[in-house]
């Protein structure tokens, strides 16, 4: 994988390409970021990088066409070595470990171009979806044996461990030695999403790596150049993804079937006039889309809140909406307060972690319906009492 696939993040590439010019690679580097930043890209993108053997001394990436670069874009390089969460299958009723999926792993990335992956998306890959995956004594037993080894073919031996903050706390000890003082020519790069969940021995030893969300610009341009998104869908899916590609992707590619605004005024209407049986009824369909699309369809629920915030604040002219949408973000404005609108995107985004976690999304959207009603009333009432 080349720097050139990873979106954006051009000042982190450039930093990491400086670090190969002076000879300054940390030999454990976290890459901290938010989920669809594209960490897991660059961690690969680096380790490439640095074991390329046809690039000269000021190329600003791989040559993706020497014998080393070939390996590492189907992730199949003897020096290549990866850890992820992993738990029991079918498969693997017992003593699993990052080996055992190996090949569903190297499948996940290559059809994601630029790995783009979200942790739920490898549990569903490997058939785990009703469990916690972790990181467990297995891997780093495997991790220490292998890196016993001298290299096969190239300078570095690259461990790769992805969401190490689900590395269990009995496995902790077997890998911190070898990360504090690796052999000769190793690199570990750990990857993460939240640096509060890591275990503190294994982030203090460690150089940090903080990558920042996709910019709304990036987003766009590469949905319009890569995947032939019409620009005004693009720039509403990255509006909507706040910085994260996955999300993003994930908008377009469901939106020709959902209409999420539409689904957005009718609930409102509903919650307004709550009646049981019409909002149950609502919430028996819009769950029928799945977990992945109510997550999308909050985002874009907290999307249009936060365009009505703007409207509060500025006026119309900064609205990213037109036609019969901008109409109503428009009426909408008029009948809620910015408390409510900052409070119910509280609630939203609540809820989408709900979601992740498995809640019950009937019960969730049920109890959602309730509280709007509840502030939409009390907004209602203050306006009638001139205030």
């Amino acid at each position: 994988m080349q720097f050139s696939k990873i979106i954006g993040q051009q000042t982190i590439k450039n930093k990491l390409i400086q670090t190969d010019k002076d000879n300054r690679i940390s030999h454990a580097q976290l890459f901290l970021g938010p989920e669809g930043c594209g960490k897991l890209g660059l961690a690969i993108a680096y380790a490439q990088f640095i074991n390329c053997t046809g690039r000269n001394s000021e190329s600003d990436d791989s040559c993706g066409v020497c014998a080393s670069c070939r390996k590492y874009q189907i992730l199949a390089h003897p020096d290549l070595h990866f850890i992820y969460p992993t738990s029991t299958t079918k498969e693997v009723p017992e003593k699993p470990s990052s080996k055992d999926f190996i090949g569903k792993w190297r499948s996940l990335l290559l059809d994601n171009e630029g790995a783009y992956i979200k942790l739920i998306q490898w549990y569903n890959t490997i058939g785990i979806e009703n469990k916690q995956g972790i990181i467990n004594v297995n891997d780093c037993t495997d991790i220490i044996k292998t890196l016993s080894y001298k290299s096969y073919e190239s300078k570095y031996k690259v461990v790769i461990i992805w969401m190490v903050e689900k590395l269990f706390h009995s496995a902790a000890p077997k890998i911190l030695k070898i990360l504090e003082e690796p052999p000769d020519n190793t690199l570990f790069l750990l990857v993460a999403e939240e640096s509060g969940q890591i275990i503190s021995t294994i982030l203090s030893r460690t150089q940090l790596v903080k990558i920042k969300p996709l910019s709304n610009n990036d987003i766009s341009i590469a949905l319009i150049n890569n995947y032939g998104i019409e620009p005004s869908r693009a720039n509403l899916a990255a509006r909507n993804a706040r910085g994260n590609f996955i999300d993003a992707l994930e908008y377009v590619n469901s939106e020709g079937n959902d209409n999420y605004f539409e689904h957005f005024i009718v609930w409102m209407r509903l919650c307004f006039n709550i009646n049981i049986e019409n909002i149950s009824a609502w919430i028996g369909e819009i769950t029928k889309i799945g977990r992945e699309k109510l997550k999308i369809f909050l985002s874009t629920a907290v999307d249009i809140l936060r365009e009505t915030m703007i409207i509060k604040i500025h006026g119309d002219k900064f609205l990213n909406y037109e036609g019969d949408e901008r109409k109503f973000i428009l009426n909408f404005s008029n009948t809620i307060s910015e408390e409510f609108i900052s409070e119910i995107s509280r609630e939203l985004s609540r809820a989408s972690m709900h979601i992740e976690r498995n809640a019950n999304v009937s019960i969730l959207f049920m109890d959602l319906s309730l509280k709007i009603n509840k502030m939409l009333k009390s907004r209602a009432r203050s306006i009638s009492k001139g205030r």
